[in-house]
């Protein structure tokens, strides 16, 4: 992590929240193949609908907490009693909606496993395998979404996903580094 003592130039949509700050330097936008944090990230850009991700990214902790560390098997056995029971913890985004999609997910990315698709290689399948580079002044001259973002919202909702529209699934795309959108400036742009 850069030394926090000097300026560092990072995106413009990064803000002096450490938190974020670490996030930003140390995950968004580097290349991600493990499918299980793979499948962690769709869920929790499900639960941002609506929020600034700085909310999820607070919460994200509770959240592995809760879902077991998002191991499909075991949120794919999340009964309605227990989403219920989800739906009034204040650590999490109490929207039975975006709580049930996460089982859901869980269902359909057990489902592809069994049907033999490494879900990895699978999602990196929309980008052709690498990651798409993009050469960015600003972060709000950035695109929300892409053909290869809406091939994947649809191929997503195809297999089962839920809450995995064209705009969550490019910033998932972002994320999980299958798209540089660091700014040219941005120290992490090249990392």
């Amino acid at each position: 992590m850069p030394n926090s003592n000097l300026t560092v130039q990072r995106c413009g949509w990064c803000s002096n929240d450490p938190l974020y700050q670490a996030y930003h330097d140390e995950e968004w936008g580097r290349p991600q193949y493990d499918p299980i944090k793979l499948f962690e990230k769709i869920c929790l850009e499900s639960q941002q609908a609506g929020l600034s991700w700085i909310t999820v990214l607070r919460k994200r902790e509770h959240y592995r907490k809760r879902f077991f560390n998002f191991d499909p098997i075991k949120v794919a056995a999340l009964t309605d009693e227990h989403l219920a029971e989800l739906v009034t913890d204040a650590g999490l985004i109490r929207h039975i909606g975006k709580l049930s999609a996460i089982r859901d997910n869980a269902k359909a990315y057990l489902a592809m496993q069994a049907q033999g698709v490494d879900f990895a290689e699978w999602l990196w399948c929309f980008v052709d395998g690498k990651t798409i580079v993009n050469h960015l002044e600003s972060y709000r001259d950035g695109q929300t979404k892409t053909a290869q973002s809406t091939a994947m919202s649809k191929a997503l909702k195809k297999a089962g996903f839920r809450f995995v529209g064209e705009t969550t699934c490019y910033a998932f795309m972002q994320s999980m580094g299958m798209v540089n959108d660091h700014e040219i400036n941005c120290h992490a742009r090249h990392a």
